[in-house]
């Protein structure tokens, strides 16, 4: 299944099928001039989509201050939801973060949201805190999950 998918970084020709995805998974989603931002103006932020036939069918943003990556968002289009894409993006982030000297990857995540909070317990991620209220639209607590990296020796 990995051999289909390629993973890349995206940039602003990415931006409207990032909207797709993010208004499919989203509730309040980032609106485009939020992800406009990210994409050209942010410099801590890191975009990786992952494409299948040169579709995007799931991205991921992570903002990498010092050496703690922070977790902007994950979304899976929904049709590739429950595949293992999830996984295999998480794993490419992970791997980013390591490779730009990032020690320690965190992120908020829904608490009703089981099946992404089996996703990153099982990578690796320790629940850690609660957020009261964090999320809208619902209104719903966040649970904080760190997880702790490697160090890369330096060459």
């Amino acid at each position: 299944m990995n051999g289909a998918f390629r993973f890349r970084q995206l940039g602003l020709e990415h931006l409207a099928e990032i909207l797709r995805i993010e208004e499919a998974s989203f509730s309040p989603p980032w609106g485009e001039s939020a992800l406009r931002q990210e994409l050209t103006a942010n410099p801590l932020a890191h975009y990786l989509g992952c494409f299948c036939q040169g579709e995007l069918i799931a991205f991921a943003g992570m903002w990498l201050v010092v050496d703690e990556g922070q977790i902007a968002n994950v979304a899976v289009a929904p049709a590739w939801r429950r595949q293992g894409v999830g996984r295999l993006l998480m794993e490419q982030m992970i791997a980013k973060c390591i490779a730009l000297g990032g020690t320690r990857l965190c992120l908020e995540v829904r608490q009703s949201n089981q099946p992404a909070r089996m996703l990153y317990t099982a990578l690796g991620f320790q629940e850690v805190g609660l957020r009261k209220g964090y999320y809208t639209q619902p209104t719903e607590d966040a649970i904080l999950m760190d997880l702790d990296l490697p160090r890369l020796e330096p060459r």
